[in-house]
């Protein structure tokens, strides 16, 4: 037993306990973040009052985890050339489409949002897009992530909302979020041939959401397992009895 409390012994003890510890302890701490990102996108904001949408995220921020659904209000000038579709969505037992179409913050060359302006069963049932300016309010929803794959990256329609997807659509800067309507766009008398889209419509929170924090949380772990495997071998390859030889006879 002295053998394993010797001070080199104890030493490698010590940095093993560290070792294995802080792998542990950094692991629980990603996966904690994966949970808790995941368990925000299920949490209704939707009956709060709106914010302005720059006092929520301003254009070059990540998207708040926390304001899921939030309600928000902006202004700004629509880009009716970038609009698309969104396939998968369904009402009243329907397959359908979202009817997206970004609008600028501000000027034409200022960032943009996508706003889901509606639900329609085809695109080619899709009114015109709107021009000009608009204020509207609607819910903030971050980037889809399903990991949805997109048979046709040349046409209007997408099989999820992905802010990454829509960069080549536009020259302007993107938001890392887009906006739900709950009414009819405002001053537009074809939007009102479009069904309200509704939050329900949303897919399931992805297998790829936060999957950075999760495959760090493995990464850690698998280093603490790798760093108690190389204690386990020093203190095995350090306490071992050496062999003991026969006697060699010697020839006199």
């Amino acid at each position: 037993m002295r053998r394993y409390l010797t001070p080199t012994m104890l030493g490698a003890h010590v940095v093993a306990v560290i070792c294995v510890g802080l792998a542990l302890g950094l692991g629980l701490w990603q996966f904690g973040a994966w949970q808790a990102q995941r368990e925000a996108e299920a949490i209704d904001l939707t009956q709060r009052d709106p914010m302005d949408l720059l006092d929520v995220m301003g254009p070059d921020d990540s998207f708040p985890g926390d304001r899921v659904g939030q309600p928000v209000t902006l202004s700004g000038t629509w880009v009716p050339d970038a609009t698309v579709f969104v396939e998968g969505r369904r009402f009243e037992g329907r397959d359908g489409f979202w009817v997206v179409t970004p609008i600028t913050t501000g000027t034409e060359s200022d960032p943009a949002l996508p706003v889901v302006r509606g639900w329609v069963p085809s695109p080619d049932l899709a009114p015109a897009p709107p021009t000009g300016t608009a204020d509207l309010e609607g819910l903030l929803q971050p980037s889809e992530g399903t990991g949805a794959f997109d048979e046709d990256p040349l046409d209007d329609v997408f099989p999820q909302l992905r802010i990454a997807d829509l960069v080549q659509r536009l020259d302007n800067d993107l938001y890392a979020g887009y906006v739900v309507l709950r009414e009819p766009v405002p001053g537009d008398a074809q939007s009102a041939d479009l069904v309200v889209a509704d939050v329900e419509q949303l897919p399931e929170p992805g297998q790829f959401t936060a999957l950075r924090n999760l495959l760090y949380a493995v990464e850690w772990w698998v280093f603490g397992a790798f760093a108690l495997f190389i204690w386990w071998r020093y203190v095995k390859e350090s306490t071992e009895q050496p062999a003991s030889g026969a006697p060699v006879a010697l020839d006199t």
